[in-house]
């Protein structure tokens, strides 16, 4: 094959080996191919001052990857499908999702201790990210949550500095990075809820483009796809945003999902929860189903005080 593979790229440390794992795997799936990495600085990596809410959401890191796809500047962009809205711009699709990774959360600590329930009363934990802060507040009311951006190394070094007690990542970006170890314990689903998509990297692509597609197909998980489906639809349905606190995670047994789902008040006075099961034919439609029934519960009225705020 002649021309070469482009992948556009975040410059993070995290991106660049989920870009380079996505290049390893095709090259091992086509012999011959060429694949090159496209580095850009997206929006999201140049505002670390502010919260993502404030600039406008997990999207910021992914539209100028967009474009260059669609300025045909790369071929195909890597994700975390966590950071990806759920609608995505017209004449591009996620051509592939690789086999997930750890989807929960991590709790990481440098005093010994081992459990959320064990931290002192007060202490400080980090964490960029509303879904989680909204859970930790209504387990433990008592603890100091601090805004924490940043890649993953910046903010264990803040950790390490004493600038905070504990902080909370997704075990998959620690584990992909070689720190599983730095992980002190895996939050339960049921301590926090994990993000939408969470542990699932999607190759973005132009969806008139049949030859990549075509070579993208070698790399899908179907099982992945389909608990992404469910999750994402969930999302979508609800209207979720970088100023939503929601959590979805569905689990796959043969051929039935189990999606469960969660939307809460920032400051963790009340919390949503609610799940759902059925077939895995049509994962969307049970990712919908279960956010009309949060809806008819209470969460509707939640999330449009939220947007309107």
């Amino acid at each position: 094959m002649s021309a070469a593979l482009r992948i556009a790229t975040r410059k993070s440390q995290l991106a660049l080996w989920q870009a380079q794992h996505v290049a390893m795997l095709l090259r091992q799936a086509h012999a011959g191919l060429t694949v090159e990495l496209v580095p850009l600085l997206t929006q999201g990596d140049r505002i670390q001052d502010r919260s993502l809410a404030a600039i406008g959401g997990k999207g910021l890191f992914i539209k100028e990857l967009e474009v260059a796809i669609t300025e045909h500047r790369a071929d195909i962009a890597v994700h975390s499908m966590k950071d990806v809205p759920a609608e995505l711009p017209d004449g591009l699709m996620i051509g592939a999702v690789l086999k997930r990774g750890d989807a929960l959360d991590a709790l990481v600590t440098v005093t010994g201790i081992k459990r959320l329930a064990d931290l002192a009363p007060g202490a400080r934990v980090g964490t960029s990210s509303l879904r989680r802060q909204a859970q930790l507040r209504a387990l433990r009311p008592d603890l100091s949550i601090l805004a924490l951006r940043g890649n993953v190394d910046t903010r264990l070094r803040k950790l390490d500095a004493g600038e905070m007690d504990a902080i909370v990542l997704a075990c998959a970006g620690l584990i992909r990075l070689g720190l599983e170890s730095r992980i002190t314990a895996r939050l339960d689903p049921e301590e926090c809820l994990p993000a939408v998509s969470q542990g699932v990297i999607g190759i973005e692509c132009r969806s008139s483009d049949a030859n990549t597609r075509r070579l993208l197909q070698a790399l899908e998980d179907s099982s992945t796809r389909v608990v992404m489906d469910a999750e994402r639809a969930f999302a979508e349905r609800l209207g979720g945003s970088c100023q939503s606190p929601i959590a979805g995670y569905a689990e796959r047994t043969a051929d039935e999902i189990t999606l469960r789902g969660l939307v809460a008040e920032p400051d963790g006075s009340r919390l949503l929860r609610d799940s759902l099961s059925g077939g895995s034919e049509n994962p969307a439609a049970l990712g919908r189903r279960l956010a009309e029934r949060m809806l008819a519960a209470g969460a509707g009225h939640l999330l449009e005080r939220l947007r309107t705020a």
